[in-house]
């Protein structure tokens, strides 16, 4: 039994029915992906973070298939909410877990389709679901790892900005948000004068950006060290800006000598998530029309000539 299907049983969650049972990546994410999980932080433990992604009846993917037409009535928005983007639940306190000892969860499982999508986009928090070490990955089957092995696809100089952006987010978050009364976060901020998690989160994103477009490939835990530092209190506040500073220049540079390429390869993404889809459902005859290369170059033409406003 899966962890979701094992949390259903326990009445701890209440995703949509088809769900547990067709989960095909779970990994854990956060602080123990990133290898610096306190193990002796006994008073206030992190919750575990997992992230995934589940594939819906085909009728969810496909609307058209239930009888649906693409626009109208109760499909006016794509597909019904509740199944398109992301199940999500947190603080589920699990007492069986750890030979009794409980665990906390915080789990976010997405519509295969949606997940895609968001790697494709280079989605921070994606990417690294797709990095984390081995022994972080709780659940996958044959679509888990289809998806898995070929994770290096989703990977274009898009990194640049958009884990710089992340990275700025957290940073604003540092300097501005308030946290909540009575949380650990709070205890941080009153113990070191800033958010600590904040701050190592900052660096993270920066240095993975950085080992992505330098190298093509991503290690969650090279850097661990450096962050656990920063979670001790062992740097500023004005050494994370400064850091910060020097890297959004870094990663400039490393976007210039990068050899992924300058954007996602759409195409070569739709044919890995139809391979996941049809290795799930069997056959997409019926479902999906696969247009010939004349056609394709056809509507590439036509999309150009729209784009130049022509």
């Amino acid at each position: 039994m899966n962890l979701l299907a094992h949390l259903v049983a326990q009445k701890l969650i209440h995703p949509p029915s088809w769900l547990a049972d067709n989960v095909h990546y779970l990994t854990i994410m956060g602080s123990v992906a990133y290898g610096v999980a306190d193990t002796n932080d006994t008073e206030a433990p992190s919750d575990v973070d997992l992230y995934g992604f589940s594939i819906p009846p085909i009728e969810v993917v496909f609307p058209h298939t239930a009888g649906a037409i693409w626009g109208f009535g109760r499909y006016k928005e794509g597909m019904p909410k509740s199944h398109f983007g992301v199940y999500q639940q947190h603080h589920i306190h699990d007492a069986s877990a750890l030979g009794g000892q409980g665990r906390v969860y915080d789990v976010q499982v997405y519509n295969i389709v949606k997940y895609v999508q968001l790697c494709m986009e280079c989605n921070p928090n994606m990417i690294d679901s797709l990095f984390t070490p081995e022994v972080c990955v709780l659940h996958i089957t044959r679509v888990g790892q289809i998806l898995r092995d070929n994770r290096k696809l989703f990977l274009h100089q898009g990194i640049c900005d958009r884990f710089k952006g992340y990275a700025y987010a957290q940073i604003h978050k540092m300097q501005t948000k308030d946290p909540e009364p009575g949380s650990n976060r709070e205890r941080l901020r009153e113990k070191f004068g800033f958010d600590v998690k904040f701050a190592y989160h900052t660096v993270r994103l920066l240095n993975e950006a950085e080992q992505l477009l330098l190298e093509g490939d991503l290690d969650l835990q090279r850097n661990r060290e450096q962050l656990k530092s920063i979670r001790r209190g062992e740097w500023t506040e004005a050494q994370i800006l400064d850091y910060f500073e020097k890297k959004r220049i870094d990663l400039e540079t490393a976007r210039t000598k990068s050899s992924l390429p300058v954007g996602p390869d759409e195409s070569a993404i739709r044919d890995l998530l139809l391979r996941c889809l049809e290795a799930h459902y069997g056959s997409l005859d019926g479902c999906i029309r696969v247009p010939g290369r004349a056609e394709e170059l056809l509507r590439e033409i036509r999309d150009r000539i729209e784009r130049a406003g022509y």
